[in-house]
Formats: structure tokens, C-alpha cells, sequence
């Protein structure tokens, strides 16, 4: 989850950060600038976004949790798209607002805030990443 707007505000960070922990079931972790860019009044080792790692268990429920529950709550839903893997067996997804989640309380939330979902797996091939999401769920745009 990028949080570059609320960079000077701690406290709208650490509500982002409780978000995201809420909807992983695990600690989200602050992400740090590599570059100081003066142009966009950053400095280097600045919190600018948030971000966590699932593994095992807690990874398939999120998986179950975003198929089954999350993604059809989305407005105009017709599926993701097809074209999001990257060459070696991964997909990438953006989600436009966190509402999605049961987790998060539609009146405790400050600002809509998107975030990134990468899913790494083991296939080695888009057509074989294609063939194991297709396998959980996912629901793919003809």
C-alpha cells in the first residue's frame, strides 16, 4: 500500500497501517524511501508506504477471503484481468478501495486508499500461473 500522501502525518499512517493489518491478519510493516527526491519533499529512510508477506495458512485464507468474499463486493464486477502476469509466473492486482474487506468498518475509515496484491507462485510459466489461479477461483475476464 502506497501511503506517500500522508507521509507528514503519523497518525493517518499508523491508521493505514492498522488497516492493512486488519485485512492480512498480520502486522503490516512501514516501507522506507531509498532516495531522498526534493521534488516531492522526500527524504531518504522516510515511511512511504506499508506492506506484508503471507506464507502458508494465513496466505490461503487471505486467498479464500479475496475470491470468495471481497472481490464480488466490488462495484461492476467482471472479473480480473487476464493480462497481469509478469513472464515468470506471477500476478499482480490492484484494488481501488480497501472497502472491499468485511474487515474494515465502512465508519472508522479516514480516506479510500487503494493497495497492490502480488501473488507469487511456483509456476514458471504465465500459462501454468494462469492454470493454478484459474484452479482457486479466481475469476479470470473471457
Amino acid at each position: 500500500m502506497g501511503l506517500g500522501s500522508v507521509k507528514d502525518n503519523p497518525k493517518s499512517f499508523n491508521l493505514a497501517i492498522e488497516e492493512l493489518t486488519l485485512i492480512a491478519g498480520q502486522k503490516a510493516l512501514p516501507t522506507l524511501a531509498k532516495k531522498a527526491i526534493s521534488n516531492f519533499k522526500l527524504r531518504e529512510d522516510m515511511k512511504i508506504g506499508a506492506k506484508v508477506t503471507l506464507r502458508g495458512k494465513k496466505m490461503y485464507d487471505f486467498l479464500d477471503r479475496l475470491l470468495s468474499i471481497a472481490l464480488p463486493r466490488v462495484r461492476d464486477f467482471r472479473g480480473v484481468p487476464n493480462k497481469s502476469f509478469d513472464g515468470k509466473g506471477n500476478y499482480s492486482l490492484g484494488i481501488k478501495e480497501q472497502l472491499i474487506f468485511p474487515e474494515i468498518q465502512y465508519d472508522n475509515i479516514e480516506k479510500i486508499r487503494g493497495l497492490d496484491i502480488n501473488i507469487i507462485t511456483t509456476a514458471k510459466t504465465n500459462a501454468e500461473a494462469f492454470a493454478l489461479l484459474k484452479a482457486f477461483g479466481m475469476p479470470f475476464k473471457n
